[in-house]
């Protein structure tokens, strides 16, 4: 297959290079309207092609798919004209800047049966898959509530604020990892740069009374990753700034009896061991680059679709929402 990367910016030139190195990977192609970028791409990889136009990709009958790595107000136009002109479609992460263009999108790829993908990257990571692995065997129990923290000083983006810029992640790792749909959004933030609110705190309700909370920042003046998840069997930390044992599980835990009045209830605290899984280190772009080559061959949804996606955009928009109410709670419609 040949496959063109569309903006070579900060993340495109790792879609080049992992694309380069798939199997079924015949050619990669490279497209930047910044001349500077596309003369830098060349540099690092002699072996890409350079495009002269967006245009001249699409028109192109031997490129089999696009992957958009372009500031998001562009992802809608850019990615429903590849996928007009027949091209798999694989974009970088948020889908979309609304959720009628998600959808919009999923519809066409739908129509067209080509395969549609989102840039999801950390749900790919060997730490994501082994949390979602002891959810699913029932290790972690009943989870309780998920809490993210993802936090540095900059990089402050010019389109988007700090919500769509690193809150994207960890939703959807909560989405991959968690069986509910959430049901409501609430977010406060404060604006002290460049017009986009720069820190904010995110909370996504879910039914049972499972909660999750946000917390992004561009003016931390250390860099965290974390994410913490309680459950009713065990409880399991994600450090990903960790060079090593990223992830903990602890065997802690509260245990609740009620006798015959609440007065004579009894909270006991259940604390035992804690072990550090192995976890795969293979590059989780690689797996994803792999995964896009094979749903294309096979016809299969990847695990991050046009609906992982959109239910990304969904939570996003509503936190937009939420933050220009002052933070009201903002429900979430039940829709596709």
């Amino acid at each position: 297959m040949k496959i063109a990367v569309v903006g070579l910016g900060y993340w495109g030139p790792n879609l080049v290079r992992n694309f380069l190195s798939t199997d079924g990977v015949e050619q990669v192609l490279c497209f930047d309207a910044n001349s500077n970028s596309a003369n830098r791409a060349k540099k690092r990889f002699p072996m890409v092609e350079v495009a002269e136009s967006y245009e001249a990709i699409l028109r192109r009958p031997d490129i089999d798919a696009v992957a958009v790595a372009t500031p998001v107000s562009t992802h809608y136009k850019l990615g429903l004209q590849a996928l007009k002109a027949g091209k798999h479609l694989l974009l970088e992460k948020p889908m979309a800047a609304r959720v009628e263009e998600a959808t919009s999108l999923m519809e066409e790829a739908e129509k067209r049966k080509l395969t549609l993908m989102v840039d999801h990257t950390f749900v790919y990571t060997g730490a994501v898959r082994k949390i979602k692995e002891m959810i699913k065997n029932g290790e972690i129990g009943d989870v309780l509530y998920y809490d993210s923290v993802r936090i540095n000083l900059g990089l402050f983006q010019h389109d988007v604020n700090v919500i769509w810029d690193l809150a994207t992640h960890d939703i959807s790792i909560m989405n991959f990892l968690l069986k509910q749909k959430p049901v409501s959004v609430s977010a406060v933030g404060a604006v002290h740069y460049n017009h986009m609110e720069d820190v904010a705190y995110l909370t996504v309700r879910f039914a049972n009374n499972l909660i999750a909370h946000f917390h992004v920042n561009w003016l931390s003046p250390v860099k965290i990753r974390s994410i913490i998840i309680g459950g009713t069997k065990h409880m399991v930390v994600f450090n990903d700034m960790e060079p090593a044992e990223k992830l903990k599980v602890y065997d802690k835990g509260v245990e609740f009896k009620e006798k015959e009045s609440i007065y004579s209830a009894l909270v006991q605290y259940r604390v035992g061991n804690m072990y550090a899984p192995v976890i795969p280190d293979k590059e989780a772009l690689s797996l994803l680059a792999a995964e896009f080559i094979d749903c294309m061959k096979t016809g299969r949804k990847p695990i991050t679709d046009g609906q992982a996606g959109l239910n990304v955009v969904r939570v996003l928009e509503a936190a937009d929402a939420s933050l220009k109410s002052g933070g009201k709670v903002i429900e979430l419609s039940d829709k596709r």
